[in-house]
């Protein structure tokens, strides 16, 4: 049995939760003001946005710096609470999701992994299980190492330390760990950043297996374009203070704005999107 096909039979894809028919959108934000500071100091980093989220879809989020990405990470993970409007996460208010704890219904793949230095592979990834305290320690770690192996890694890497690992190890670690209570939705922030062209191409290509092989919903927050176009069937642009345009790639790159403007259809853009140009071409051939 290949990896792919015990990932299936292991961790079929999660069932709606009973407030979130399977039709209803995984996320849903309306009307949503994110302000931060007091009085004559304080500014608006969102005002009136929108942003719906469809089960199983994988949805980039791009912006220029200070536009409020990772707030909007932080939103549907219940950690930071709107100043106005609502963000609802699988039928219910993140705020309540993030007093029960955020890990059972969503998984969150940190920039930079954020692995806990001073435990082992095995023990970052079992982590959340741990906390809730309800299992057995030989029933966590076999879940743990199922987990491992998910992510391409060995039994033999769960004794390693973080500081043993190169930056996609670092990368497979934190996404087993974000998976661990195989959760529905999983949010990325920057999942590429800081890795090799060959490691982030083979990064993208394990995401796209684990989207397939357990039902996941993505939001990614990217600013990396070969990325954004090897994994996202939709894509948000943030700007002026809002969602300006959503769709896929390449619809969205012919939106007329100055960001996108310079984001897609730069030089590094142009250079993205030509193998997309490539196999369109051929298809239309075809």
């Amino acid at each position: 049995m290949t990896s792919t096909e015990t990932t299936r039979a292991q961790h079929a894809p999660d069932a709606p939760a009973p407030d979130a028919p399977a039709s209803a959108p995984v996320v849903r934000i309306e009307g949503l003001w994110s302000v931060f500071g007091q009085g004559d100091k304080a500014f608006a980093v969102h005002q009136d946005l929108d942003l719906v989220v469809e089960r199983g879809e994988m949805l980039s989020i791009v912006g220029g710096s200070g536009t409020g990405k990772t707030v909007l990470l932080r939103q549907m993970l219940g950690l930071l609470a709107p100043t106005k409007g609502t963000v609802e996460v699988l039928g219910r208010p993140a705020s309540e999701m993030g007093r029960e704890g955020a890990a059972s219904r969503v998984g969150m793949l940190f920039q930079h992994g954020a692995l806990f230095s001073a435990f082992s592979v095995l023990d970052n990834i079992a982590f959340a299980l741990r906390e809730q305290g309800s299992l057995p320690d030989d029933l966590i770690r076999d879940a743990a190492l199922v987990k491992l192996q998910m992510v391409g890694l060995k039994p033999e890497h769960a004794t390693r330390m973080p500081s043993d690992l190169s930056g996609g190890m670092i990368k497979r670690v934190a996404l087993a760990r974000a998976l661990i209570m195989d959760p529905p939705l999983l949010l990325l922030d920057e999942p590429t950043a800081g890795l090799d062209p060959t490691s982030a191409d083979e990064f993208c290509a394990l995401l796209r297996e684990l989207h397939a092989a357990l039902g996941l919903t993505l939001v990614m927050v990217t600013h990396d374009l070969d990325t954004l176009f090897a994994l996202s069937s939709r894509v948000a642009v943030l700007a002026e203070k809002k969602v300006l345009v959503t769709g896929p790639p390449r619809e969205v790159a012919d939106y007329d704005h100055p960001f996108i403007e310079t984001f897609f259809r730069g030089e590094r853009g142009r250079r993205a999107m030509a193998p997309l140009s490539s196999d369109h071409a051929v298809a239309g051939e075809t």
